[in-house]
């Protein structure tokens, strides 16, 4: 294989989470001989300024001009780099050509997609190449779908020790988080309820749990979803509906097809947020679950859609405060079960705003693990998740380097 002139590419590196990403690796890594990076995008103007915002420090930090659909761009760059980090989304309107690119050209890959419908698509018309160029594609290295998919592996890890095998039921609970959303994000929502309502099979995928399995799956149950206020005795909570449900879930039910049904055929898994015991956590419970409602009823119809993007909701490039972000954190227990009734939680937490100072550093993480602590021959070329692909190797990054701790509780 040819030496490649970069180890890592930052591909939309000008995006509000781009931004983020770069800056944090440059404090974490800063420019030296050892690990060889640049930052990418299609304007070379805005490139020019984020490079500048940095510092003299970063003076002669590489740029690479792409369009997201410039298909000989997109391969000359890949061509440059062993691994690409792309923040370009939505992807369902911006991914694909990067992806083609990467899985053609042998580039291990990473992004913070949380699209399900698009990943299975790109399962679908790449996946074949990238096994026969050995490039590993990794979606959802972000806040969806990191704390759930290493959340479970580090769960699971944990209780085959103590136990001698795995949990076949794992709840996931977030008993708090602060944090704001970008216009990014946003758009991409607005590209889901657009696809879903334009196609009946992107609808019925999207319900779909096993949707980023194999149609030879062999689960053999049907997954519940917490759609409304429940009462959740193993946490003495009340609890509602938590939004990253519907990628979150689908990863790691991948994660265990991935793993040969490791947790079982019948293994089940969900997610809700923590409400709060008595009264008054029944209340917040059904006012969450109003409030996530009137949301999505308000994006599905394009007149009050447009009236939100308007006046309401961020615009793309726009986001939380540099204050919001440092103030932001996220506190996540999950607990494993098995048919003994032996039990084990866990709480995976991150120190910064989940969607996107604690997403910057998870993609950076997980784009230096992949160029870094996992050879060619470790993992072979093809689509996985994050458990399945970096597992204990990224967990420790994720510890010792981006403000997160994975901790079994007593």
């Amino acid at each position: 294989m040819a030496i490649k002139k970069f180890d890592l590419v930052i591909f939309g590196a000008t995006s509000f989470v781009g931004q983020i990403l770069t800056e944090y690796l440059f404090q974490h890594i800063g420019l030296s001989r050892k690990i060889k990076w640049a930052i990418a995008g299609r304007s070379e103007t805005k490139l020019n300024e984020l490079r500048d915002s940095l510092g003299e420090g970063a003076a002669k930090l590489p740029i690479i001009v792409a369009d997201s659909h410039d298909r000989p761009a997109l391969d000359s760059m890949c061509k440059k780099s062993r691994v690409i980090v792309s923040t370009v989304g939505p992807y369902i309107l911006y991914g694909e050509e990067l992806i083609a690119a990467c899985a053609e050209n042998g580039n291990d890959y990473c992004d913070l997609t949380g699209e399900a419908y698009w990943i299975k698509q790109m399962i679908v018309k790449y996946e074949k190449a990238a096994k026969k160029s050995g490039a590993r594609i990794v979606n959802c290295c972000g806040f969806d779908s990191i704390p759930s998919d290493l959340g479970t592996h580090f769960l699971q890890q944990q209780g085959k020790k103590e136990y001698g095998k795995y949990f076949n039921s794992v709840k996931l609970r977030v008993k708090a988080m602060k944090g704001g959303a970008s216009g990014g994000t946003i758009a991409s929502m607005g590209e889901m309820i657009v696809a879903a309502k334009a196609d009946p099979q992107v609808r019925k995928d999207m319900g779909n749990p096993y949707i980023l399995c194999s149609e030879k799956h062999s689960y053999s149950i049907k997954q519940q979803i917490i759609k409304g206020p429940t009462y959740d005795r193993d946490f003495n909570s009340w609890t509602g509906p938590f939004i990253m449900e519907a990628i979150n879930s689908r990863v790691v039910l991948r994660s265990n097809a991935l793993n040969k049904m490791a947790y079982g055929k019948d293994f089940s898994y969900g997610e809700a947020m923590l409400t709060g015991d008595g009264a008054k956590g029944r209340v917040k419970a059904f006012a969450l679950t109003a409030g996530l409602g009137a949301f999505a009823g308000s994006m599905i119809f394009d007149p009050l859609r447009n009236l939100m993007n308007k006046f309401i909701l961020p615009k793309p490039g726009e986001g939380p405060s540099l204050q919001d972000q440092l103030n932001g954190y996220f506190d996540i227990h999950l607990q494993g079960s098995n048919k003994k009734g032996e039990k084990m939680a866990v709480q995976v937490t991150g120190d910064r705003d989940p969607g996107y100072g604690c997403t910057a550093k998870m993609l950076a993480q997980a784009g230096l693990c992949l160029a870094f602590d996992l050879a060619k021959e470790d993992k072979a070329g093809g689509f996985w998740t994050p458990a399945t692909a970096m597992g204990d190797l990224l967990i420790d990054r994720l510890n010792q380097h981006a403000g997160m701790s994975f901790n079994q509780q007593n």
